[in-house]
């Protein structure tokens, strides 16, 4: 939590600053964030970069068997995951992305757009670089911030319980050592391998909640010691043991 806990005294530096120096901000004035600041209230009909920076913070919120798309539109789908979101952290539930709904967005997230309690550096243990996969470096690390953010909603969704992540990102040659399938999509850097606490079934289960086409768990074949959680084409749930 120490980039947290700098990112809150850097807060409370420039705010200091800006009163000192006699600046006085309108009640328009949008709140910045070190790494996103959306500028304006988003409702259906609205379209944009700003509208897919937000799809992609209540991509875990799509709601029971669906996946949010991050296509820039403001859509039905879309008001219904800032719905649940809003509901999640108990405010106003109206489907409409204003400032409250953007403050917790920016409680949520530190400085590199990442949730504060996952980061790049535990989505991908084979290299820095994030290259050597089946797309491009940029995109594998961009599938894994959705992912992140999937894993905030389901990590708030099971009482805010810590959630421990065992795989992410892999290049090819780390996907060949580690024994994985060559259609894996740890290759895509949009899976998840979980260990740990909550239970397994606890965590197949719930994330059936939170935008993952791909989930197996206890009771498929070598999955009984871990969840793993990822994106695909077509929905694909195994988790026998688990009843599902």
């Amino acid at each position: 939590m120490l980039r947290r806990a700098l990112r809150v005294v850097l807060t409370i530096v420039m705010f200091s600053t800006v009163a000192l120096a006699g600046t006085v901000a309108t009640a328009g004035t949008a709140h910045a964030d070190g790494c996103y600041t959306w500028n304006r209230t988003l409702n259906q009909g609205a379209s944009g970069e700003d509208v897919r920076q937000l799809q992609i913070r209540v991509s875990g919120y799509p709601g029971y068997g669906a996946v949010l798309a991050l296509d820039g539109e403001y859509g039905p789908a879309t008001a219904a995951a800032v719905r649940r979101f809003q509901q999640a952290y108990g405010l106003g539930a109206d489907g409409i992305a204003g400032q409250q709904t953007f403050n917790k967005i920016y409680d949520l997230q530190d400085n590199d757009c990442t949730p504060i309690h996952f980061t790049y550096a535990e989505l991908n243990r084979c290299n820095t670089t994030w290259a050597g996969g089946n797309v491009s470096a940029a995109q594998a690390r961009a599938n894994a911030l959705v992912n992140m953010w999937k894993l905030e909603a389901l990590r708030h969704a099971l009482g805010d319980r810590a959630i421990t992540t065992s795989s992410g990102f892999r290049s090819v040659s780390c996907n060949n050592a580690a024994g994985g399938s060559a259609t894996s999509r740890h290759l895509y850097g949009d899976a998840i391998d979980l260990t740990g606490t909550p239970s397994f079934c606890q965590l197949a289960q719930q994330a059936r909640n939170h935008g993952f086409r791909e989930i197996l768990g206890p009771g498929y074949p070598d999955h009984n010691d871990h969840v793993h959680l990822a994106n695909r084409s077509s929905q694909f749930w195994s988790a026998p043991s688990c009843g599902i």
